[in-house]
């Protein structure tokens, strides 16, 4: 019969805290506004401008030279030729992509 009590005690319990959680939650909410922060323009920008320009070259020549190897290893794949090529282009021109679709959506 004790341990009835006691659960029935914590569901109690359970239930006050989440109804308290909830009135603060309502209580303290404050307006959101899409697009109108700026809190994190300027490492975007110092992002974006590194990987579009000697950040992107860079990871382009160092998957170019995995790949190198890769080959002078013996095993040969298409993932071998692909893979740089693929992380080539989308250095190029999947950073200006994605941040217009990221900026379009939000």
């Amino acid at each position: 019969m004790q341990s009835v009590v006691k659960m029935g005690g914590r569901a109690e319990l359970a239930i006050f805290a989440l109804a308290v959680l909830l009135f603060a939650c309502l209580w303290f909410v404050g307006p959101a506004f899409a697009g109108a922060d700026t809190t994190f323009d300027t490492a975007l920008t110092k992002f974006t401008d590194f990987l579009e320009g000697s950040g992107g070259k860079i990871i382009t020549v160092l998957s170019l030279a995995g790949g190198i190897v890769a080959l002078a290893s013996g095993r040969f794949s298409m993932g071998q030729i692909a893979i740089p090529v693929g992380v080539g282009v989308g250095a190029g021109t999947g950073i200006p992509i994605v941040t217009s679709t990221v900026t379009a959506t939000i």
